[in-house]
């Protein structure tokens, strides 16, 4: 099935894009037919944002989960097909709320994005041969903070981009300047006005970048830029993530000249023409990483597939710590916990440091752990939001700045929670497998931007977990009355 721009001049029939839209079209009955997307529609239904969980605890996890492809290594390489006018076919993509932000934004811009079915579920071919309109607008993109990883890439192929800028963001701020410098020093012209940022150039220039701080979307979206850029490109300080390594294997294989991905230093020779490729998309490391709590909390046995324990090394060692028995191998892990854990502080850091995407599912462990630990937030400056929520379930937890203690091991009870951004909401789903009585978890759309069907996989290893609409029906309109 295959999604166009409004200006394709294959038959195309016009439909509303709603998240369950989007899932009825993963498994057409035709192959092949032209959807176009009405982005006037491309929102969360109010029915959507309605979803609540409810889980009731007690039950250890046991059996198999295969781990979906990474969110955060999917996007950018999504981004990169703007860079050829040739198809980019990607495998292992997740089918999170991200994704599909982001295969609309394409097509906004005149891409051809065609999903795959069946067997090929999680693929996606993306055709960038006649791009219309390098612009990413705020409607498209104020859910999803990934969108300044398209300003590189359109500046690079079209001489021209016009993103807009990032939101506000509930964890803390992420700044675009980073990117706004490092595109300077390869010779665009930028300006920043009504909320957009306008950048141009006739050709980029390879040049020599020093990122200030260590920015993993700055690094990503420079790299595609540098790719077509006339000349080397140097960049040091760089974000050494495997999602990066993951984008530049899939640069190498378009044709572009990367050395020194995953260290501090990356070089760029430029060239004048990307091409197609197919690359598979890296196992996502976060998702992993947050059911391996889970187990662990549950005193399940589970088992982790197409996963790489490698990119899981920092979580993989403050765990055994903990006191938690792990076995790896190469795309795989098992978990066990047959003894009492035992608490232990961890510091936020970039990789290959404790992950920051898993402090708050730590937060979650430690609240059962025998003993003190101190969690130290070192990335973002406002991500103990789930702390309030845990305590309501009855952890015993106090937020001292960006310093978090918590005090365990405390019995958590059932309660009405909130989520507030994406590993919070998974942080509040681990608690509430290990109270007492029925967890509800409100405001689940933000877990649907990173986790695919994340209640169906634990469900499928033993978890009392449901997705619910409004617990009550709406209350019907009095009567008015005539005088």
């Amino acid at each position: 099935m295959k999604i166009v721009p409004k200006s394709a001049t294959v038959p195309v029939r016009t439909e509303i894009m709603t998240p369950d839209r989007v899932d009825e079209l993963k498994n057409p009955v035709v192959r092949g037919r032209a959807i176009r997307i009405n982005f006037n529609h491309t929102h969360i239904s109010p029915e959507r944002l309605m979803d609540k969980f409810v889980i009731r605890g007690g039950n250890p996890l046991v059996g198999s989960i295969r781990v979906s492809g990474a969110k955060n290594a999917a996007l950018p390489a999504m981004a990169a097909a703007l860079l050829t006018d040739e198809p980019v076919i990607l495998e292992n993509i997740p089918d999170v709320r991200d994704i599909q932000t982001e295969r609309n934004l394409l097509v906004s811009m005149g891409a051809e994005v065609e999903l795959g079915y069946g067997r090929a579920a999680h693929r996606t071919t993306i055709s960038c041969e006649h791009l219309v309109n390098p612009e990413a607008a705020y409607e498209l993109v104020k859910t999803m903070r990934a969108s300044t990883l398209v300003l590189g890439p359109l500046l690079a192929r079209m001489g021209r981009a016009r993103v807009s800028q990032p939101g506000g963001c509930a964890i803390g701020a992420r700044p675009i300047d980073l990117h706004i410098k490092g595109l300077e020093r390869l010779g665009a012209s930028i300006r920043q006005e009504h909320g957009y940022i306008e950048a141009s150039a006739d050709r980029l220039r390879g040049g020599h970048i020093i990122f200030d701080k260590i920015t993993v979307t700055g690094t990503e979206d420079l790299m595609m830029a540098a790719t077509l850029a006339q000349g080397e490109t140097i960049m040091e300080n760089c974000a050494r993530e495997p999602e990066v390594v993951d984008l530049a294997a899939l640069l190498t294989k378009m044709g572009a000249k990367i050395t020194g991905a995953g260290t501090h230093t990356i070089q760029i020779q430029g060239v004048d023409k990307l091409h197609g490729a197919r690359h598979r998309i890296i196992p996502d490391r976060i998702e992993a990483g947050t059911f391996v709590i889970a187990a662990v909390l549950t005193g399940g046995d589970l088992s982790l597939t197409n996963c790489d324990p490698s990119h899981l090394g920092a979580l993989i060692q403050k765990l055994q710590e903990c006191g938690v028995n792990i076995r790896a191998s190469t795309d795989s892990m098992r978990v066990t916990n047959g003894h009492r854990l035992v608490a232990a502080d961890i510091v936020t850091e970039e990789y290959p440091g404790f992950p920051t995407d898993m402090q708050a599912q730590y937060m979650a462990l430690a609240t059962q752990a025998e003993g003190t630990a101190i969690i130290t937030e070192n990335i973002f400056e406002n991500r103990f939001m789930h702390a309030q929520e845990l305590v309501r379930m009855g952890a015993n937890i106090r937020v001292e700045g960006r310093r978090a203690i918590v005090r365990g091991r405390t019995p958590l009870s059932s309660a009405a929670v909130q989520c507030s951004d994406l590993r919070a909401s998974a942080s509040l789903v681990i608690a509430a497998l290990v109270a007492d009585g029925e967890t509800i978890l409100d405001r689940v759309y933000h877990i649907d931007r990173g986790y695919e069907r994340i209640e169906e996989k634990l469900k499928g290893v033993g978890a009392q977990i449901r997705r619910i609409g409004e617990i009550l029906p709406k209350r019907a309109a009095a009567p008015s009355v005539v005088a």
